[in-house]
Formats: C-alpha cells, structure tokens, sequence
C-alpha cells in the first residue's frame, strides 16, 4: 500500500499514517507519535480502540438499528467514526469540524471517504466554527460526538460550560452529545467534564473500564449526556456489547463520582492532563 509521506500541521505537530501490520487492510494515524485513529479499511464497521468501540455502540442503540441520523463530530481524525456511521446507518447526513486543514488532506489521500457519503467537512477551530453553524442545524442534531485532541491533550477552550453552549442547541429531541475524556488518578478532568455537561443536560452517564472510572490507571471514560431526562432507556444494553470489563455510572453512582467536581467555566478551563510515558510506549 502506497501511503503519503508524513506532514508538519499548522500546530507543529506531526501527522502520519501507517498501515497497521495487526490488521490486513487497516490504517493508524499517529499525531507526535499519539495514536489517534484506527482505520479498517475493509470493514469500517470494526472499531479498534477501545472507547471508540463504547461510542459505536451507544450510537447502534440510541436510534431504531439502522435509521440514518444526522451527526456532527468536533474533530475528525481519520473519520473513523462518520466512516462507522456511514456503514451502519446508510444515507446519514454527516458533517466534520476540524482544525487542521493538512491533516484532512492527508487522510483524504491515505483512506478516500466513501463516494456515496454524505460528509461535509467544515475547517477551523471547533469553536469559533459552532457559532458559525447556518440555523438550519439548530435543532436537527442526533449526535453531536466531541473528541478533540492536539496531539495527546484536549485544550481547555473546548471544555468549558461556555463552549457546551454552542452545542446544546444543536441537538434534537432525543439526541445526544458524546464526549471522549482522558485522566488518570483521581479523574479531575472526566468529573469536571462531567459537572459541566450536567449543567446543561438532563441526564449525564459516565462509561469506562472499572479501574480508569476508579482513578488507578490512565484511560478514556466516555460521557454520555442527552437532551432529554427520559431518552436513556436503552443504556442498560450499552455495556453488553463491550468492550470488558467496563462500567457505566448513572444517577446516584454518577453523582458519587462527581464528589466535589464543579462545572468548568473558561476563566478556570484547563487542558486535559498529559499521559504517563508508558501508555503509548514512550517509557
């Protein structure tokens, strides 16, 4: 497979994509030497990592199996996941936010996005393009997933109450905003996304392997919020799908979680935590 040579984003970050020796017919996009997206090339639907497999199964159950949705993701990556929507909810109308206009290209170029999708890529920094957004997206939003990265880390613009408003009014009755959070010990970070989303949501779940939701082990947790208090009845099928172990907090356990956890606001927002050396091999 003829891949592109590596490129140096507008952050100074660099870009690459490898085939992945593991999986015939599957591509890994690494941003400073971070993984950051797990292309199968031939089954776009088999998601690799592991909290991206939690997101693709909360997006199989929040609709009726197979209905098409409309979809915004705030980062793209190597479009695993409207590449994953497109193949199990064909004729969904997609559109992507990312900053890095190189990094689109270069994917484009290594792992061409299906001809029949409907997938409209609008570049720029996520939040400065929210208020941007034609009215005609105001409203019509069944999924809104949030998985905004510079290299490892998330910035701190994109994790405020303030910006959370620029998507609550996207969403439609039902619809749901998916957040990729990352932390280790004591899980400031999930818990302070978490209190903010609970600001502006009705019902807000909390999904991960035990030991990460318990601070011992860096990881992802992903957060679940919905625009309406009774639109999770199907949660308790979400951890049968897996990936295992995993625990998902709700109510009074999701509560517990948050202790002493308080909204962030942009005069406090931080970016998220560095991962350990080790966690991609760097130790």
């Amino acid at each position: 497979m003829n891949l592109p040579d590596p490129v140096t984003l507008a952050s100074g970050l660099r870009a690459e994509i490898e085939e992945d020796r593991w999986v015939p017919g599957s591509l890994v996009l690494t941003i400073d030497g971070t993984p950051q997206s797990h292309v199968n090339l031939r089954d776009p639907s088999d998601l690799f990592f592991e909290y991206i497999r939690r997101i693709g199964h909360a997006i199989d159950l929040f609709r009726e199996p197979g209905a098409p949705v409309s979809a915004l993701h705030l980062g793209g990556g190597a479009f695993t996941l409207p590449r994953y929507i497109e193949a199990t909810r064909p004729g969904s109308r997609q559109q992507v936010i990312e900053l890095e206009s190189a990094l689109v290209d270069l994917v484009r170029e290594a792992a061409p996005l299906p001809k029949r999708a409907s997938i409209r890529v609008r570049h720029g920094d996520a939040r400065s393009v929210l208020e941007r957004l034609p009215a005609g997206m105001h409203g019509a939003m069944d999924l809104v997933v949030v998985d905004i990265f510079a290299g490892s880390r998330t910035p701190a613009h994109v994790t405020s109450v303030e910006f959370y408003e620029r998507i609550a009014p996207l969403l439609a009755p039902g619809g749901l905003v998916i957040v990729n959070t990352t932390d280790g010990a004591g899980q400031a970070f999930p818990r302070g996304q978490a209190a903010t989303l609970a600001t502006l949501f009705p019902q807000v779940v909390a999904v991960g392997e035990p030991q990460t939701l318990k601070g011992r082990r860096f990881g992802n947790v992903v957060l679940i919020a919905s625009s309406g208090a009774t639109d999770l009845e199907w949660l308790p099928r979400l951890l049968a799908g897996g990936p295992h172990p995993a625990r998902m907090l709700v109510d009074r356990e999701f509560t517990d979680w948050l202790r002493d956890a308080s909204p962030v606001t942009d005069d406090a927002a931080v970016q998220s935590p560095e991962p350990p050396a080790e966690v991609f091999g760097r130790g």
